[in-house]
């Protein structure tokens, strides 16, 4: 069972992102403020539902939700600054997408940079505790999601509508075919040897 909260008098947002550790594409991260009353049956952590009950609970997050936001670094940015420094600044964009201000944040992992003027707090596997986060890592998904399906149309031989960018044997095997393209990030080690560009 999700709580609703975690300080009764706090307005939180929950935080978490989605594509961190992938071969390819940007990091999207989201922010959810959410009424203390908000439930769902379906509503969990991202990575325990569907690819249809995810997509099913996006609207509703977005129509119930106080407010939400999102952020996105690219594949370049991710390069140059590395992928943890990525997913903080994704959600410090996301969260700075709130149209209301949070009092508090709930961020999913162990790590954060602070925000500047709200209090956080750091939650392992946050997404199955709080509402808040599960709700973030549902958005965050569901749009990182739409965007590799929009880049696959671009490179469909790498079946980025099926895995996303992760790093699953086709897309290894894929990778050793046509080597990489413009969205893979370099600075990961895909490959015992690394692939040339294809563009």
């Amino acid at each position: 069972m999700l709580a609703a909260y975690y300080k009764k008098n706090e307005l939180e947002a929950g935080c978490d992102e989605a594509g961190r550790g992938c071969y390819a594409g940007p990091v999207v991260a989201a922010a959810v403020i959410l009424p203390k009353n908000f439930k769902h049956p379906l509503l969990n952590d991202s990575k325990k539902l569907s690819a249809a009950q995810r997509d099913a609970l996006r609207p509703i997050i977005e129509e119930k939700a106080i407010a939400w936001g999102i952020g996105v670094i690219d594949h370049e940015e991710i390069d140059k600054i590395n992928i943890l420094k990525a997913s903080f600044k994704a959600m410090h964009h996301a969260i700075a997408a709130l149209p209301q201000k949070p009092s508090l944040l709930l961020i999913d992992g162990n790590r954060f940079v602070p925000y500047p003027s709200i209090k956080h707090h750091c939650f392992v596997k946050g997404d199955g505790r709080f509402a808040s986060i599960a709700a973030a890592s549902i958005l965050a998904k569901t749009y990182r999601d739409q965007l590799m399906q929009l880049l696959h149309a671009e490179f469909p031989q790498y079946g980025w509508d099926r895995n996303k960018g992760y790093g699953t044997e086709a897309h290894r095997k894929a990778i050793e075919k046509h080597g990489l393209c413009t969205y893979h990030r370099k600075s990961f080690r895909l490959l015992p040897q690394q692939g040339e560009l294809d563009y």
